[in-house]
């Protein structure tokens, strides 16, 4: 690391260093420091990035405005792309907590490539069902369900840390297994605001439980929430099992591939396959003779 910042510019690498002790956990916030390793992969990414402002003229990181964190994100597609945005957060980020600069241009930057809910939502029927949620908790299942085809059992045991809003994604744990979620822009705005009313409402819950209400945030046991999913469904018309499961088979309409529905839903091939053979009857159909 040391060659590495040799052979930039003198500010910049005094920056970056002051980066480095940060993710190696010795900056004013302690935590669990990276090893080198993940430093080595962060700088991989963040190189070509860095010589292209430099090429550029920038002599500090505090001439990085969002644009441009946008234009270099914009250079690639998919999982490099999203691998740009989590380092450039990375590095702004620590910056701002040590004072290095005074504003972060990753901030309130969604990544761009899942900046939509997915085309086989209908938007119609969604907006139908958020229209009846009363506050961001009933925002925030409601978007889960809808989206994400999430049970009330996946919902009901997410915990606060499976919810990784830098990287935006939500770890689903199931037995034996877990469901990784990427956040499109609605579901991070509403986890985002569901966030910050969680930590208003009980700042000082010990409750390790992404989605809690009064009698769980002060219970000591650390229970789960219970069995409110269904009541916040009610005023729609709908049940959350049909509104799931409506979701799934709108994708296996959109997508006829049982793979992608594995992939998107966490779901078994058993179960992918009876959502193709509902939503594309004609695969398993018999040929007259």
């Amino acid at each position: 690391m040391e060659a590495e910042l040799a052979a930039v510019p003198a500010t910049i690498a005094q920056e970056l260093a002051v980066w480095i002790k940060a993710v190696r956990g010795e900056g004013k916030w302690e935590h669990a420091g990276r090893s080198y390793r993940s430093l080595a992969r962060y700088w991989h990414v963040l190189d070509p990035i860095l010589k292209k402002w430099i090429a550029d003229g920038v002599e500090s990181l505090r001439e990085i405005t969002k644009d441009d964190v946008k234009r270099a994100i914009a250079t690639r597609k998919g999982t490099p792309a999203r691998s740009i945005h989590i380092v450039l957060r990375n590095v702004f980020r620590a910056l701002r907590q040590e004072n290095v600069i005074f504003r972060d241009p990753t901030r309130g930057l969604v990544f761009a490539g899942i900046n939509k809910t997915p085309p086989s939502v209908p938007s119609d029927r969604l907006a139908g069902v958020l229209s009846h949620a009363r506050n961001d908790f009933q925002r925030l299942v409601m978007v889960l369900v809808c989206v994400h085809a999430l049970s009330g059992t996946d919902m009901r045991h997410l915990l606060l840390t499976d919810l990784d809003l830098p990287r935006e994604r939500l770890i689903i744990r199931r037995p034996g297994k877990r469901h990784i979620i990427y956040l499109d822009e609605l579901t991070y705005r509403c986890a985002s605001e569901w966030l910050r009313e969680r930590h208003r409402r009980w700042p000082a819950t010990t409750n390790p439980h992404l989605l809690i209400n009064r009698w769980t945030a002060v219970d000591t046991t650390h229970s789960p929430i219970g069995t409110t999913f269904t009541a916040i469904f009610r005023p729609t018309g709908l049940t959350m099992p049909t509104l799931r499961q409506d979701r799934i088979r709108d994708e296996a309409f959109e997508v006829n591939d049982p793979l992608h529905l594995m992939r998107l839903f966490g779901i078994s091939p058993q179960t992918a396959m009876r959502y193709i053979t509902a939503a594309h009857p004609e695969r398993t159909a018999k040929l007259p003779r």
